[in-house]
């Protein structure tokens, strides 16, 4: 399937590699602009931009997503012409107008770290470490105009150990949730899969 992938931070990375290595065809990736780290407050890439640069893949960064945007105007633009199937998401920090959620086939899918309706948001691991659930998982689902809210197309369950802290629960979840995403392309694409409200 020909795909865009939208990410921004470290355990997007671990998706996109997955995709890489999947039969799927990534053909662009949407991230984040550069942003300013450390003491010298220098312009930094974000870990997806870092390695899609390394593989060639061509790098959108728009600020903002909105039509009447400059940016926005470009990326509609761009998508059209790229023609992706779907675009698989993993925290990509943006709010995605319906314009834009319809313009792929199967739409922005994507995968959020936990079982949803359960801990929607932007901190779904560390909601669920502190309100001392015992299992979390990861889902995914297609975007529509809610937050973390959309048909559902795959989950999986994971055991909170006693000692887990929120980066040792993230880094299971980044890697069992990109098998389950490029599952879920796989499914899509074979015409498999049965969403779920």
């Amino acid at each position: 399937m020909r795909i865009v992938f939208a990410g921004t931070p470290e355990p997007a990375v671990v998706a996109l590699e997955k995709l890489l290595a999947s039969e799927h065809e990534v053909v662009a990736v949407i991230t984040r602009p550069d942003a300013r780290r450390g003491r010298g407050r220098s312009l930094h890439p974000s870990p997806v931009k870092e390695l899609a640069q390394s593989h060639g893949i061509e790098v959108l960064t728009p600020a903002t997503l909105k039509a009447d945007s400059a940016d926005g105007k470009e990326v509609r633009e761009r998508l059209r012409e790229l023609n992706p199937a779907a675009i698989p998401v993993v925290a990509y920090g943006n709010l995605i107008p319906q314009d834009l959620l319809d313009l792929p086939e199967h739409g922005w899918i994507n995968l959020h770290f936990s079982l949803l309706p359960a801990w929607r948001g932007a901190a779904p691991v560390q909601a669920a470490i502190a309100a001392g659930d015992d299992i979390t998982g990861a889902t995914t689902f297609r975007i529509d105009e809610g937050l973390d809210t959309g048909p559902v197309l795959g989950t999986l369950s994971a055991a909170i150990e006693a000692g887990d802290t929120s980066d040792d629960l993230l880094t299971r979840l980044a890697y069992a949730g990109a098998d389950l995403l490029v599952a879920t392309l796989d499914g899509l694409e074979a015409g498999a899969l049965v969403p779920q409200e």
